[in-house]
């Protein structure tokens, strides 16, 4: 699910004619500079829009701002630098440490330009190193080698001693910045940072569009926080107007009923005005918004049901005459499963890079807990936006490869048999050749496909992920142990450790798992 947007500013040089030629006098020195830093990865999708949107600032800024840019990755073994996205990752990010390093005045136009088509780095260097006029033997020399290892490993640290694990991470001034992403946005989030007189371009940034947005919750809901959700939008939208509501009271409960009819069903809800449409920050939502009524609402993956009994507070919400765990709709709700000795649960995004870690160190938990009769489970993550239509955090094909994954394990669940398909496809999960795993598993590639095509795999799909929203899981991996206790993380020791906490006499349980994964941790929807 992913955007590029690249904004370029154009510059008009006007030059006059003169008896005499004068040398032109280099500008002031700037009173004072604002520190600007990003932590980045060189193929995220989002890192890759602010590049492309800062470069318009510094331009207009020029010395009065003091940009950093660092890569946000990984280093198991001296020497051996990992990133989320892979190799090609690595070698972007070094190819563009060593460009900063040898030609700051130009390194920001060959990130632009390789950012035209973030899938191709690096293999689209030679050709923006000549449309940025940088020096490419250089700068390949350096990435290519031991200076920039050592430039690249200095800026993973940076990125791990400022906490920044997501890309982007942004700091202006020292301060967490977690404004809009748009170029006149960071030049307004960069203006305020100025303590003495301020820039030029500071004293033209339009103002502001005043948008209306009406915040519907819930008191009962303990787990909603749209106050802190809010806080995130003011920044985004400087100019946010908001305007909040409860369900419990009249206007409320109104205004719930005829959103309802548009879909709106789970709260907090968050309902702007359409005028928010026309604002710069509105690209870097816009793929969250639907269309509701006379609104535009922001998908955040709501989960509380204000319709829905509420499982632990002694009432009947619902008025159905059976008040918490007794009610139906409380028998996926945590507080009301009961604990199943030797169970273990993970519920993951199929496309997600900490998901595919997680599943994969199930080879060797898997293999511990062998004779220990462990029972283990895979559930997905999604949501279900009309009947027999789904939407996932990576796309369309990760909505597809979740639907396989169940059509999978419904038909070959035996010693866990489906597990040889999933460990295969990890092995490139975007690879849209699906058949060549199931192929190598030994299994019936028609009959996955009548079912993962059909009605069949749509109803396992509304079903599956009807226990992640009872559990109020949106994170890939997490964990469950005895059918009831949550925990998160990637390698198999710390896995089997959970396992053993709730289950104290297994065999597997005095074995050493390995302890540390390669690359980065984490997980997708946090």
């Amino acid at each position: 699910m992913k955007r590029e947007l690249v904004l370029m500013a154009a510059v008009a040089l006007v030059a006059g004619c003169k008896e005499t030629p004068q040398k032109p006098q280099a500008p002031a020195a700037p009173k004072e500079k604002v520190e600007v830093a990003f932590h980045v990865m060189s193929q995220c999708p989002f890192g890759v829009q602010v590049e492309n949107a800062i470069k318009p600032v510094l331009d207009q800024l020029g010395p009065a701002v003091d940009f950093k840019l660092f890569f946000i990755g990984d280093e198991p073994s001296p020497g051996q630098l990992t990133s989320m996205h892979g190799d090609s990752e690595v070698k972007g990010d070094l190819l563009h440490v060593c460009a900063a390093k040898h030609d700051p005045a130009h390194y920001m136009g060959l990130i632009v330009c390789m950012n035209k088509n973030p899938r191709e780095i690096p293999g689209n260097f030679d050709a923006c190193a000549a449309e940025a006029k940088v020096d490419a033997a250089r700068i390949k020399a350096c990435a290519e080698g031991d200076e920039g290892k050592k430039l690249l490993s200095e800026s993973f640290a940076a990125s791990k001693q400022k906490g920044a694990r997501g890309s982007p991470t942004i700091f202006i001034a020292g301060q967490k910045y977690q404004g809009g992403r748009q170029s006149d946005q960071f030049l307004r989030g960069i203006c305020q940072a100025f303590k003495t007189e301020k820039p030029e371009p500071c004293k033209n940034i339009p103002e502001p569009k005043k948008i209306a947005i009406t915040v519907l919750s819930d008191k009962r809901c303990k787990d909603c926080f749209p106050d802190r959700i809010l806080g995130q939008l003011k920044n985004m939208f400087p100019g946010l107007q908001p305007k909040s509501l409860d369900y419990g009271d009249p206007e409320g409960k109104q205004l719930y009923e005829q959103v309802r009819g548009q879909g709106i069903t789970m709260l907090p809800a968050f309902l702007f005005d359409p005028v928010v449409a026309e604002d710069p920050g509105y690209a870097q939502i816009q793929r969250f918004m639907k269309d509701a009524g006379p609104y535009k609402a922001l998908q955040i993956g709501a989960k509380f049901d204000p319709t829905a009994e509420i499982c632990d507070n002694q009432q009947d919400d619902d008025g159905n005459g059976q008040a918490d765990c007794d009610d139906p709709g409380c028998k996926n709700q945590i507080v009301c499963r009961p604990a199943i000795e030797k169970n273990l649960q993970v519920f993951v995004m199929s496309q997600c890079p900490f998901g595919v870690k997680a599943e994969n160190a199930m080879r060797e938990v898997l293999d511990a807990f062998q004779a220990d009769g462990l029972h283990f489970e895979i559930h997905f993550i999604a949501d279900e936006t009309a009947p027999g239509e789904f939407k996932s955090l990576h796309g369309p094909a990760e909505v597809e490869e979740n639907i396989r994954q169940l059509c999978v394990m419904k038909y070959y669940p035996k010693n866990y048999k489906y597990m040889d398909y999933i460990w295969c496809r990890n092995e490139n999960i975007r690879d849209a050749n699906w058949q060549e795993c199931a192929k190598k598993a030994g299994m019936d590639v028609a009959r996955i496909e009548k079912c993962a095509t059909g009605d069949e795999g749509k109803k396992l799909l509304a079903e599956d992920i009807k226990i992640a929203r009872g559990l109020g899981v949106g994170a890939s991996p997490t964990w469950l142990a005895n059918n009831k206790f949550k925990f998160s993380g990637l390698a198999p020791e710390q896995i089997k450790q959970n396992v053993c906490s709730y289950n104290k006499d297994l065999k597997g349980c005095s074995k050493t798992l390995t302890a540390d994964v390669k690359g980065p941790s984490g997980g997708c929807g946090k």
